[in-house]
């Protein structure tokens, strides 16, 4: 190490004292030390390679409370027919996320979506969820993608001694026939396979509802409704707008004669169906799985499938 020449001259004259011999040591201690640590440092990061990046976590694919096991054994498949009403599918299926969670309900979604060219079947479209909806849910609610449960004290549990009918004539805005059983019902699906599904033959909206009244009795399932709620016709918001989507309920002479008679065969057992993709989605942090479907039509049997 080369000293300054001021600090050479002061050792060589002989004029050096014992501050001064201090203060030179000192100097050397600090421009040795100063020295051994930017030599360190430059090794140190020299071979030290840098910790990796770790990707940034998916903004659409948050941890989802419906999967906690401390909420019990149950997971509900929620099953939604549906057809081209996307403005409503935005408002329901956060809704519905949020709603389910806050009750500790273990859920799944499903939007079993139309894709073929034939008239929308609701009942298709359900049989479709039952069977796409995996092993690791054990009850369904077949659930109309307009209608949003706005008490906390609706009950979305599993129906463990029959069907659950959550949108009873007494509580549904729009249908108050005492053997109706749409909207909203819930059931195992030990029982809804006991029902073999719903029936295939309803092309077009309604009726396949009550059809399913008459499954539900032939299998001796006996039907439950809510009790001690208060809100009447006001527990559901429904935010379907009949001026914006028109539904299909056109009936040809054919078609007006099954309506009221029960399918003995048709179900799940003449299903015939095709899924094109499976999509799994957020809308607005709520998970869904999308199941574009096509559907297929026997036209001997149900001509009316192609009716515009």
């Amino acid at each position: 190490m080369i000293l300054p020449s001021r600090t050479q001259e002061l050792f060589l004259s002989g004029r050096c004292t014992v501050y001064k011999l201090f203060g030179l040591c000192m100097v050397l201690v600090l421009v040795s030390l100063l020295w051994l640590q930017l030599s360190c440092s430059g090794e140190m990061y020299k071979d030290t390679p840098l910790p990796p990046q770790q990707p940034p976590c998916p903004a659409d694919s948050p941890a989802s409370a419906a999967d906690n096991p401390s909420w019990g054994p149950h997971k509900l498949a929620l099953i939604i027919p549906f057809r081209e009403r996307f403005e409503e599918l935005l408002v329901f299926v956060p809704s519905m996320h949020a709603f389910l969670n806050k009750k500790k309900i273990r859920h799944k979604i499903f939007i079993i979506n139309q894709v073929d060219h034939y008239r929308f079947n609701r009942a298709s479209l359900i049989n479709v969820g039952y069977l796409e909806s995996g092993n690791d849910t054990d009850y369904l609610a077949m659930h109309d993608v307009d209608l949003l449960p706005q008490n906390d004290a609706l009950d979305y549990g599993f129906p463990e001694d029959g069907p659950f009918h959550v949108a009873s004539p007494e509580l549904h805005p729009l249908y108050h026939y005492k053997t109706y059983v749409g909207g909203i019902l819930l059931l195992t699906k030990k029982h809804y396979h006991m029902c073999n599904g719903m029936s295939n033959r309803f092309w077009g909206w309604g009726r396949e509802d009550d059809e399913f009244y008459r499954r539900l009795r032939k299998a001796e399932l006996q039907l439950f409704r809510p009790s001690g709620i208060t809100t009447g016709y006001k527990t559901f918001l429904h935010i379907h707008d009949p001026a914006w989507r028109k539904r299909d309920q056109k009936r040809v002479a054919a078609q007006k004669q099954e309506q009221f008679k029960v399918d003995p065969e048709g179900g799940l057992t003449n299903l015939h169906y095709q899924v094109e993709s499976r999509q799994e989605l957020t809308i607005s942090g709520a998970p869904c799985t999308v199941i574009n479907t096509k559907l297929e039509c026997d036209q001997n049997e149900t001509p009316w499938c192609l009716l515009a």
